[in-house]
């Protein structure tokens, strides 16, 4: 695998290349001292890496001393076609198939600083349902997901039932047909048990599908901490 760390960066923050077949991805990779454990963010289609929200969320739990790995699992000309067809979004089984690659990745002998981390994903929209058919297939790996605004039920209830991993479903309380969805995909996790250190959902109320209103981002990055700093 032809991947590549550019040390460059201030606070700390590297761009980082991963191959995944013929692909490469980029992503931002921030490794604060003494972490525990190392986020990867899984997005849908017209957000990613440089997405103020994602960067929000991501320097809430760096400054809680949690690594995180901002990723594109879309190609800028892969994300120029989505915009036009809107079909690479919902390929749930190419986005999976990218954040294992990354996830592996993490864990190669040769990357000290991630390989021996606990490894968690934070999903987002169609995002969401890569990271749990993810998890469904590196059970030894993923510690924990949360999903803020998700649409597990992507994922399909095959995968739904082989996640181990303590999941965490996040909605906004105007978003009502994700609320719906997520109850759904919520019933189908039936690896885990069923109390709140396994499984949860938190609804926000008066919050919309990208809670984009005053307060409930930070809801949903403090939830997300305390969730990975639980389960790591």
């Amino acid at each position: 695998m032809n991947n590549h760390i550019n040390n460059k960066s201030k606070n700390g923050e590297r761009l980082v290349q991963i191959s995944a077949g013929q692909t490469t991805l980029e992503g931002n990779l921030i490794i604060p001292k003494s972490s525990r454990g190392i986020v990867l963010f899984a997005h849908g289609s017209g957000s990613g890496r440089h997405s103020p929200r994602n960067k929000y969320v991501a320097e809430v739990l760096q400054d809680a001393g949690i690594a995180t790995l901002l990723i594109d699992l879309l190609t800028e000309e892969e994300e120029e076609i989505d915009l036009q067809t809107r079909h690479l979004r919902f390929d749930i089984d190419l986005l999976a198939q990218r954040l294992i690659e990354a996830t592996d990745w993490l864990k190669q002998e040769q990357n000290i600083q991630t390989k021996d981390l606990s490894v968690g994903f934070f999903g987002a929209s169609t995002g969401a349902a890569a990271a749990l058919v993810a998890a469904a297939q590196r059970q030894k790996i993923v510690k924990a997901i949360v999903s803020r605004g998700g649409r597990p039920d992507l994922a399909g209830s095959e995968n739904l039932s082989r996640v181990q991993a303590p999941t965490l479903l996040i909605i906004g309380g105007n978003d009502e047909p994700v609320i719906k969805m997520n109850k759904d995909a919520f019933k189908q996790l039936t690896n885990l048990e069923d109390n709140e250190k396994k499984k949860k959902i938190v609804i926000v109320p008066g919050a919309t599908h990208l809670f984009e209103e005053p307060g409930k981002l930070e809801e949903v990055a403090d939830l997300a901490k305390d969730w990975f700093q639980n389960n790591f």
